[in-house]
């Protein structure tokens, strides 16, 4: 697919369907686009597609047929749209930084990654409770390479590579990196499950 280079190509970009429940439109919004006016347009639309749709499939589609629907909070970033972002102190990491997970139509750095909220925990979490309960679930249940724990709404970056580096990290306590990168986790499985044990069945949903 060339980049687009008009609105109704863009909207055609945005049709394009990367699991069976998300459409790349799904992860074009952004605020700092809509506000400041910089366009969220891809470089290169074939790799935004490919790296985006392993992240649908491997990981956004298994949370939505667990919890029902999750919450896309970032999604996609052009390379100047982030370093936009980045230069305005708009919370964006820099463009060549390599754990920078919106920009996904690199094939120098195969990476896609969103930050998202799973309202069904969100609602818990506002209760109290331990946003490692889901960082735990989802390290035991899908094959994730990266993780950020944010305090509003227990939202979250999750990341897909094609070589997972299994790391959790949050900024919310206890901050930190809960999990690096080859290391063994903190707690052990049946620890880990205790926490979770309440969470509905990995894909449960019936869909029709």
């Amino acid at each position: 697919m060339r980049k687009p280079r008009s609105m109704w190509s863009l909207e055609t970009f945005g049709r394009v369907r990367l699991s069976r429940h998300f459409y790349m439109r799904d992860f074009l919004m952004s605020e700092i686009s809509a506000f400041h006016g910089v366009p969220n347009i891809p470089d290169n639309p074939d790799l935004a597609i490919k790296h985006g749709t392993c992240l649908c499939k491997d990981l956004l589609d298994p949370l939505e047929e667990t919890f029902g629907r999750v919450a896309i909070r970032s999604g996609y970033r052009s390379a100047a749209l982030n370093t936009y972002g980045n230069e305005n102190n708009l919370n964006c990491a820099r463009s060549d930084n390599p754990v920078e997970c919106h920009i996904w139509d690199r094939a120098e750095r195969p990476i896609a990654g969103t930050s998202l909220i799973v309202p069904w925990f969100a609602d818990q979490y506002a209760r109290g409770r331990d946003w490692r309960d889901l960082a735990w679930w989802i390290h035991d249940h899908l094959p994730y390479s990266e993780m950020w724990f944010f305090p509003k709404l227990a939202a979250f970056n999750l990341v897909w590579r094609p070589e997972p580096q299994r790391t959790i990290s949050s900024y919310i306590a206890p901050r930190g990196m809960l999990l690096r990168a080859g290391a063994d986790p903190v707690e052990n499985r049946a620890v880990r499950a205790a926490r979770y044990a309440d969470f509905p069945p990995l894909q449960g949903i019936a869909y029709p």
